[in-house]
């Protein structure tokens, strides 16, 4: 081909399949960098003292997602040939390179990648690192490529009805089973993985005191605020992206309505989240940026199975009944003492149900433009396929993590959660306290410290005046006491009769500048924190 001209119909050819390469590899880079997005999001919404492990956490999920999608993965499903359950061919992308095959390959993966990420928040700050490494190996490689076969490869039973007569309708060119973007098929299996895990997992340390759930304050909200904003870039081209075409026509006019209704319904989520919130819907009444975000991401979450089929006003719809979606779920949650730290059940599993309901309801030539046999049956084959999405995810991840569990391998012990994991699992905290401060003497100046490094030895011939005069020892003073909001803990611990030491009530304490001159209480009492001098072991 090369070795002579092309014709024009040949070079449209070309043109053609490298148009739409392209724009797979475009889409799916934005949603690889997504994943920089949920490292953030996630290491802001807990503890400082948890942030490398969900950093190196969300980076190993790209890795292990990527040799797992490849090996495996792709062959279950999109392999070829096929049956109505899962693909059982061209493992190791053994494929020739024809047509989209490998740029399809590319955006699959970042989809398989996220639904992994998806379950990753959920366990943060008491899930085993190497049980980690296991469900993301499992997920990417065998769980969400099967329901991606179901739903999306030709011979999946939902895409085809499962072989039932009254599902075929003659002239008929929609999905039997709506979910374009993956409400239903990234999102939902994602949600439903992490709701089994969070219970299988169980709480973290001190988040419920009976049935009273306790507020463990995220560590920084601008960082979450940034990997927020990442993830509403990388949804936007998670949605675009699943038109897996730009050359074809009409995909122009397709894109530009995936992306106006995507914007929208997350308008509106993040609007009706942040009013709920306000009004006393979520706890204390009170603008809170967290609950904006929250249920903007679940309306581009529920947005994502009909996005390329519903009027602008359809997606303002779906992002209404998102915000209230997101705050139900986030309250029911609480109700049973589910812990999930990032709010990523709330939004996956509630916004992604929701989609799959409201896709066959406000399309184009949906339910609210016409009640018909044909509508309602499209319906309840969305409420079906919504049904053995959240089963199969269950139900695996039961199976997996209960495995786990009985070997002992999903839950770090009690002192490595209380003292954080990024110390004891990585020796690498995120924040560690030699890195700070700068060996200056405050009101100096320091243009007159040259030639002094950092252990104050003279390194230059300078004259005696310029040099740094090292300041008068002061006399050693007690740690400053660090805070911990795990009440519960400490109280089992003093009645099996192991005693924290050093325990300090601050509504006991006379305030003073220096902590030695701290008044403290002989009895410490219940308080939502506890000053604690040394190690609780």
């Amino acid at each position: 081909m090369a070795d002579r001209n092309l014709t024009t119909v040949e070079a449209l050819a070309v043109l053609q399949k490298n148009s739409d390469q392209l724009f797979l590899i475009v889409t799916g880079l934005f949603v690889f960098f997504m994943q920089a997005g949920f490292g953030f999001r996630e290491a802001g919404s807990v503890r400082s003292k948890n942030t490398t492990n969900i950093l190196i956490r969300t980076m190993l999920n790209v890795f292990i997602s990527g040799i797992a999608y490849w090996s495996i993965g792709y062959a279950f499903a999109y392999g070829t040939p096929s049956n109505f359950f899962l693909g059982h061919s061209n493992f190791f992308l053994s494929l020739p390179v024809v047509d989209v095959t490998h740029a399809r390959w590319f955006f699959q993966y970042t989809l398989a990648a996220t639904c992994v990420t998806i379950v990753s928040g959920a366990l943060s700050e008491r899930v085993e690192f190497a049980a980690c490494l296991v469900y993301a190996m499992l997920i990417s490689g065998f769980l969400y490529p099967v329901v991606s076969h179901w739903a999306w490869a030709p011979t999946g039973w939902l895409r085809t009805g499962a072989g039932d007569k009254g599902l075929v309708f003659p002239n008929f060119s929609r999905p039997l089973f709506q979910d374009f973007a993956g409400s239903g098929v990234v999102h939902m299996t994602g949600g439903a993985i992490a709701l089994a895990g969070a219970i299988m997992v169980g709480r973290r340390i001190g988040r419920f005191e009976g049935r009273r759930a306790v507020r463990i304050p995220e560590h920084n909200v601008p960082l979450v605020s940034l990997g927020t904003f990442m993830i509403f870039l990388g949804l936007l081209a998670f949605n675009v992206g699943a038109q897996g075409t730009i050359s074809r026509s009409g995909s122009g006019e397709a894109v530009s309505v995936i992306t106006v209704n995507t914007i929208i319904s997350a308008s509106m989520g993040g609007l009706v989240a942040m009013l709920m919130k306000r009004v006393g819907i979520l706890g204390k009444p009170n603008w809170t940026y967290l609950s904006a975000a929250n249920g903007a991401l679940t309306g581009m979450v529920s947005v994502a199975a009909g996005c390329d089929v519903v009027y602008t006003w359809g997606a303002l719809v779906i992002g209404t009944v998102a915000g209230l979606t997101y705050c139900v779920w986030s309250r029911l949650l609480q109700a049973l003492r589910i812990d999930d730290p990032v709010d990523t059940i709330a939004v996956h599993l509630g916004g992604g149900f929701w989609g799959l309901v409201a896709a066959p309801i406000l399309s184009r030539n949906g339910i609210i433009q016409e009640v018909s046999t044909m509508n309602l049956k499209l319906f309840g084959w969305n409420l079906a396929g919504a049904v053995a999405i959240f089963g199969w995810g269950v139900a695996t991840a039961v199976v997996i993590f209960g495995i786990m569990k009985c070997f002992g391998a999903l839950r770090v012990d009690g002192e490595v959660e209380m003292q954080g994991l990024d110390v004891p699992k990585h020796d690498e905290p995120a924040y560690p306290q030699d890195g700070y401060g700068h060996g200056w003497r405050l009101g100096s100046d320091n243009s007159k410290y040259a030639g002094v490094n950092n252990d104050g030895f003279v390194t230059a011939s300078v004259p005696t005046s310029n040099l740094a005069v090292p300041e008068k020892p002061r006399a050693p003073m007690t740690a400053v006491p660090a805070i911990y909001d795990d009440v519960p803990y400490i109280r089992q611990m003093q009645m099996s009769g192991r005693q924290p030491r050093d325990l300090r009530d601050p509504r006991e304490m006379t305030l003073s500048r220096d902590p030695r001159e701290m008044t403290l209480s002989r009895y410490p009492r219940d308080s939502a924190s506890y000053y604690v001098n040394k190690p609780y072991f």
